[in-house]
Formats: structure tokens, C-alpha cells, sequence
């Protein structure tokens, strides 16, 4: 008996049809992502799709697959949010999906967190490794107290400290957080790191998930500093966040692993980070200890 051959991309596709993602789709999305075991509550669907925009694949009129991405200033991006049902994997609608973003992004610097899985349909389309990301995450761990240094003191955020967490967020990573950090504060506490009267950083802690992330973590570098500067900062978010479950997910080469996991927050995963049209030019001044998610980046 010969063996069939397999479906082109064209026959796989054709009952499959594609549209922008609007505010109606997020209850259709929240569920897909619980499908695939994805954490994200409905609440957390909401605070992405209102940043930026993409699209949804149906079957009939049920939502098959899910992409978003954000447009960060005149150059920089991110996207995410990739879901396709398990029921539907293997026809192509990630790629469709994917290459319907990246139509809508143009020749921005565009950055993504992959899984293993992902990864190589990444790389067809022109994204390459640029780092990792380890997730930590527990509602068991401890709070340790970090000293601080005389005229170092923190304190919560106030509405006049937003110009300069914009300049610092955008600075650590490489990409325009002057739209995207306002929608944040609208949801997260925040706390800020003043040395003598000077915002050095801050750090986000907000719900998300099963419980909340910290996220952004972001500190001007300080000569042999800036790690504990971001410890403190941790610790803050931690001790308000007491027995409660918290995720925070940091670049692999900050340094903090050993730290959050002698704390009991466990690395349960890690992701490569990859970039598209080059890789974000952020600033060697300013160091970003926790990114937001792995969307937003």
C-alpha cells in the first residue's frame, strides 16, 4: 500500500480563515490559552490585547489559534501570545499567523521568548538567539532583608516618578516604554530606589496568573552595585507579596538565579530570548534584572 502524500500547505490552510483579533475574541483566547495549560487570566488577556493588536485563526467560527504583537516607538516590537489549539497543530496556521505579524511589523527590531517547540519556526523567519530568560516562580519562599546604604532609602512610586521609570524601563531594554509603562502603573504597585534623592530604580508588582509578578526589575548600574540595588527591590515586591504565589522572570545572565532559588523561587523553566531586524540597542548604563513577561518582554 503506497503511502499518501502529505497535504500541501495550501489544503491544509483552506478551511482555516484568519482575522484581527478584537476585545470580543478575549473570553475565546483566555480559554485556548487554558487549553494549553498557559497560566494568563482573562484580566491578564486584557492588558495585552488593549497594548497592541494581532490576529485569530478560526475554524468555523471557533478561535483555533491566537498572535498579538506591540509596537514599541518608531522601531522596536515584541510579540507573542502564539497559541494554536492542540487539535490543530501541524496544519501551518502558527507560521500564518506569525507571517500576518510580521507583515504588520515591518522592518521593526522585534523581539520574541521561544520554547524549545517554537524555536525553529522562529529561526526560518529570520529570528536569532540573543539571550535566555529563567522563569522563578513559588508562593513558599522567604523574604530576606537587604541592607541598604546610608541616603539609600525606597519608597512607593508617585505619578511624578513616571518620566524617569519611562527613560530607565526604555534604556534597560532597548525598546520606547513611553505608551506601554502607564498601562502597568494603571495595574501594578511600584516601588522605587532613591539614593540621595535620585531614582537609581524600580521594580512592578502586579497580578497576574496564578498570583503576581514582579516585573520590570530595573536599575542604573553602579559599579559592583546594581545587583544588590536589585535585590532590595525584589525583596520589597516579595514582602508584600507574602505566601501568596509570585512569578518573576530574569534574563539569564543577570546573575540572580542562585539568589531567588536560595529563596525557594524555583526556576521552573527557561526561554531563549531572540530578535529579528537586529537585537534592541539598550543602554550598558541601566540593567534590566526582570523583564515584564514574556510577551511584552
Amino acid at each position: 500500500m503506497s503511502t499518501p502524500e502529505p497535504l500541501s500547505a495550501f489544503s491544509a490552510l483552506s478551511t482555516i480563515t484568519f482575522r484581527p483579533f478584537t476585545p470580543d475574541d478575549i473570553a475565546a483566547a483566555h480559554a485556548l490559552s487554558l487549553e494549553v495549560k498557559w497560566p494568563h487570566r482573562a484580566d491578564d488577556w486584557r492588558l495585552v490585547a488593549g497594548a497592541g493588536g494581532g490576529f485569530v485563526a478560526l475554524s468555523g467560527d471557533r478561535i483555533v489559534g491566537t498572535a498579538l504583537c506591540w509596537k514599541y516607538g518608531e522601531h522596536g516590537a515584541s510579540l507573542g501570545m502564539v497559541i494554536v489549539s492542540p487539535d490543530q497543530q501541524g496544519r501551518g496556521i502558527g507560521r500564518e499567523l506569525m507571517e500576518r505579524l510580521l507583515e504588520m511589523l515591518g522592518g521593526r527590531t522585534t523581539v520574541l521568548h521561544a520554547t524549545p517547540a517554537g524555536q525553529p519556526l522562529y529561526e526560518k523567519l529570520g529570528f536569532h538567539a540573543i539571550g535566555t530568560i529563567n522563569q522563578h516562580q513559588a508562593a513558599d519562599f522567604r523574604v530576606p532583608q537587604i541592607a541598604l546604604k546610608p541616603g539609600e532609602q525606597l519608597r512607593s512610586l508617585q505619578s511624578a516618578d513616571t518620566p524617569r521609570l519611562i527613560d530607565l524601563a526604555s534604556r534597560a531594554g532597548g525598546l520606547d516604554r513611553s505608551a506601554l509603562l502607564p498601562a502597568l502603573l494603571d495595574v501594578a504597585q511600584g516601588v522605587v530606589l532613591e539614593r540621595d534623592g535620585s531614582v537609581l530604580g524600580f521594580a512592578l508588582l502586579r497580578p497576574f496568573g496564578r498570583g503576581h509578578a514582579i516585573g520590570p526589575v530595573v536599575v542604573a548600574h553602579v559599579a559592583d552595585e546594581s545587583a544588590r540595588l536589585a535585590q532590595a527591590l525584589i525583596s520589597h515586591c516579595l514582602a508584600a507579596n507574602t505566601g501568596a504565589f509570585t512569578r518573576i522572570d530574569t534574563p539569564g545572565d543577570s546573575g540572580l538565579t542562585p539568589w531567588l532559588e536560595a529563596l525557594g523561587l524555583k526556576c521552573v523553566d527557561t526561554v531563549v530570548k531572540m530578535s529579528r531586524n537586529g537585537a534592541p540597542a539598550s543602554d550598558p548604563a541601566v540593567v534590566q534584572f526582570a523583564i515584564v513577561n514574556q510577551a511584552l518582554g
